[in-house]
């Protein structure tokens, strides 16, 4: 009979990291914490400034939803100023950014900025109105990720001119097919969903600032 051969396990006592389930999950762990830690870190550092140009952008789009002054021989510039307005309806409670435009003390008109859900995340609008707060007087998307192609055309001005000169006090409805009229909105062709969220997230606000609005411009008339 033969002698017997020995085995030798080599792999065991010299075993690589890459056979460590183990050490694997804490080495996935550990880069985790450190990427995390980073993202975090640059985002507190750029936090600021993208909110400052987030702002900017914000208030730059504020005189284009404004109505011109009622004569060409006015040059006073338009002053915007800013304020948070709570809102506490059928037990939830909104908080809306209000700006609000004059000229020469003289209420010129009313921007709201505000979100809601649309068909791939979150959208968000800068809705103009006029001074009595009883006119759309614009609307520009600030901020939306829907489809490319599709619901994305909401940030487009042929589709959001359609909700300036609609009336405030009727709930704005969204039609398939083209021929809107009064309180109507044409869909965007195969983005109905998107079409309707900003038309919602447009009635949600009206139903919620309009009336606010209107007796606070009665309350600055002279």
């Amino acid at each position: 009979m033969p002698p017997a051969v020995a085995t030798i396990d080599t792999a065991s006592p010299n075993r690589s990291w890459r056979d460590n389930a183990l050490l694997q999950g804490w080495l996935v762990l550990l880069l985790a914490i450190v990427f995390g830690a980073l993202l975090a870190g640059v985002q507190t550092a750029l936090g600021p400034a993208i909110a400052d140009n987030k702002r900017n952008e914000t208030l730059s789009r504020v005189p284009q939803l404004i109505p011109p002054p009622d004569t060409a021989a006015t040059s006073a510039q338009l002053e915007v100023d800013t304020r948070m307005l709570p809102v506490s309806s059928g037990g939830r409670t909104a908080v809306y950014r209000i700006h609000r435009a004059s000229r020469d003390d003289e209420l010129a008109g009313w921007v709201v900025q505000v979100a809601g859900q649309g068909y791939a995340d979150r959208i968000e609008v800068l809705l103009g109105l006029s001074p009595a707060a009883d006119v759309i007087t614009g609307l520009f998307v600030l901020d939306q990720k829907e489809t490319p192609g599709l619901g994305a055309k909401i940030a487009e001005a042929p589709w959001r001119g359609q909700f300036a000169g609609k009336p405030a006090a009727l709930p704005l409805e969204v039609i398939k097919g083209g021929g809107a009229s009064g309180n109507q909105i044409d869909a965007i062709t195969g983005a109905t969903i998107s079409s309707r969220a900003v038309t919602d997230i447009v009635n949600r606000t009206l139903a919620d600032v309009r009336d606010q609005l209107a007796t606070d411009a009665g309350k600055a008339a002279p």
